[in-house]
């Protein structure tokens, strides 16, 4: 209870400016006290108004008044001071060099805790009372300490801003209203607030919606790295698994043929062997008879070598004659094999068995804006030619295979199951992935398409028309209009009628764009999908009139 009574008498002998035990203690008219220079230098800020008031209860003063030192108060203060219990607020209230200081403190300030709008003026804790004691200070906007509230005044009015001229887009206060921005578009600042502030919670809506957007992103290409790590994974296995078996293909294969060889080396050798003995025997013949005819030529009895000459003359029957296989008898076994190779290589070089990740390749980046212009566009552009197995037989393909012209006989091209039967159809040699940019000039009726390889050929049937099944999309252009088709869906298209279109793919992300080109480029229709295969590049000729062809376009 004594530790609560001191209290209160420091706070009941303290100074309401400073909060500091009254020095040189002087009591105003309506009873309140205050250093003498507390008040004075309070009062000395109002000078320019002409009138003085109460820091406690707002009490207001005309003239100023004079003021004495209350002697008794002053001596209670000092009998308080012998005690040894004067306090002060701790250190952590006090301001610093960073901190907002009460503009009404004096001598050490305090750590302010609001800042007000109106009064321009920062106050502490204990000095802010009178904004929730008194009614007009009420209705004051109170914000979080702030060192830049002179930012609110206006320097040629020296008034606070409180209007938001739109036409400048900059803060003004009343006077500027009807000077300078007089006719101007002028809303107060906390409507001009209030406006602001739904738009930066769109934006923040926005903003988090588009983090959401992000994160599912990430998430996806995370799926994705995962997956292009499986499947990479499982084509190194699996290739390993099929080169090995290839090896093992090629070394029992190896081993074969040089069994064969070997065998027939053996053989051959034998047969040679066998005739070398033959000839041995036979020469060792020729020489014993050759001895006893030179003896019998020797011998000077002519009964004798009449009665044996006979016998001696006769000569063995001869081995067959001897024919001689060049040294190069197994040249032909290199030959065979050297050919399998040259086989092998070119099955490998071939583009269908090439191990190739060009057209495979994964674009995991984020998604590409698509091109505003036609040089844009152009970084994207694919050198694409017809395929002539697939050109129907009322078609002429001419210009290296890009240009299709409707023929009056019938083109004389080679049986082929890829070839499209009835309609005046065909596709381009080149499968289509990643991000791909061309142009079709055309002549009279057409269609721009693009297709999966596995679109039906044979036959009048929807399955084999472009944009009338689910594995193809065309743009029909005649001389008027143009009509796109997707699974026999029709979807009429508005924009300026070209003779040449363009066509933009962005395969990974799903676009396919279609444009009318001229000076400038106009966006005739887009898809939004999803792409499960490779694409080709189709055209169809609907005109009737011999002549009428589409081209693709050199555009390198």
């Amino acid at each position: 209870m004594a530790q609560k009574r001191v209290k209160l008498d420091r706070e009941a002998f303290s100074c309401s400016i400073c909060l500091d035990l009254l020095k040189d203690p002087v009591t105003t008219s309506c009873g309140h006290n205050y250093c003498m220079n507390c008040i004075k230098s309070h009062w000395d800020v109002e000078d320019r108004k002409y009138s003085y008031s109460c820091p406690e209860c707002r009490k207001t003063f005309t003239p100023r008044p004079d003021l004495l030192k209350n002697t008794m108060i002053a001596d209670l203060v000092e009998e308080l001071k012998k005690t040894g219990l004067q306090a002060a607020p701790a250190d952590h209230c006090y301001a610093g060099a960073e901190d907002v200081a009460c503009d009404v403190c004096t001598g050490r300030k305090l750590k302010a805790h609001k800042s007000c709008l109106q009064c321009l003026a920062s106050f502490c804790e204990k000095h802010l009372q009178f904004h929730f004691e008194s009614a007009p200070y009420k209705k004051h906007k109170l914000v979080e300490p702030s060192k830049k509230l002179q930012e609110n005044v206006c320097s040629r009015h020296d008034e606070v801003m409180k209007i938001f001229c739109r036409t400048d887009q900059q803060l003004i206060c009343s006077l500027c209203s009807v000077d300078e921005h007089k006719g101007h578009d002028i809303v107060s600042a906390a409507a001009e607030r209030a406006e602001r502030q739904r738009e930066l919670e769109g934006s923040r809506q926005t903003i988090q919606q588009r983090i959401q957007d992000r994160k599912k992103d990430v998430k996806l290409l995370q799926q994705q790295a995962e997956a292009i790590n499986l499947s990479a994974d499982k084509a190194v296995e699996d290739s390993e698994k099929i080169f090995t078996e290839l090896i093992r293909l090629l070394e029992k294969r190896s081993s074969d043929v040089k069994q064969q060889v070997r065998s027939q080396q053996k053989r051959e050798v034998s047969r040679v062997r066998e005739l070398q003995k033959k000839l041995k025997q036979e020469i060792i013949e020729l020489k014993r008879k050759d001895a006893e005819l030179k003896k019998l030529s020797h011998t000077d009895d002519y009964n004798q070598f009449l009665h044996n000459y006979p016998s001696l003359s006769t000569l063995s029957q001869s081995t067959s004659s001897i024919h001689i296989r060049p040294l190069s008898c197994f040249e032909d076994v290199t030959a065979a094999v050297s050919e399998v190779r040259a086989k092998l290589q070119d099955v490998l070089r071939e583009k269908r068995t090439n191990v190739s990740l060009t057209g495979t390749a994964v674009d995991v980046l984020l998604l590409q804006p698509e091109p505003k212009t036609r040089a844009g566009f152009l970084k994207y552009s694919r050198e694409i030619t017809l395929d002539p197995n697939t050109a129907n037989t009322r078609l002429l393909l001419s210009e290296g295979n890009r240009k299709a012209t409707v023929i009056r006989e019938l083109h004389s091209y080679s049986s082929h199951p890829e070839r499209f039967t009835d309609f005046w159809q065909v596709l381009s040699r080149e499968g289509l992935t990643g991000r791909c940019y061309w142009e079709v000039e055309r002549r009279g009726e057409v269609s721009v398409a693009v297709a999966y390889k596995n679109i039906r050929r044979a036959g009048r049937t929807d399955e084999c028309e472009f944009g009338y099944n689910d594995k193809s999309w065309a743009l029909d252009c005649d001389n008027n209009s143009y009509t796109f088709w997707y699974n026999k869906v029709q979807t009429p298209v508005s924009g300026p009628v070209s003779s040449r279109v363009g066509v933009y793919l962005d395969h990974s992300a799903g676009i396919l764009s279609f444009y009318s080109v001229s000076e400038t480029m106009t966006l005739l229709h887009r898809v939004q999908t999803t792409f499960t295969q490779p694409l080709y590049a189709g055209l169809r000729v609907n005109s009737l009139f011999l002549g009428a062809s589409a081209e693709l376009c050199k555009l390198k």
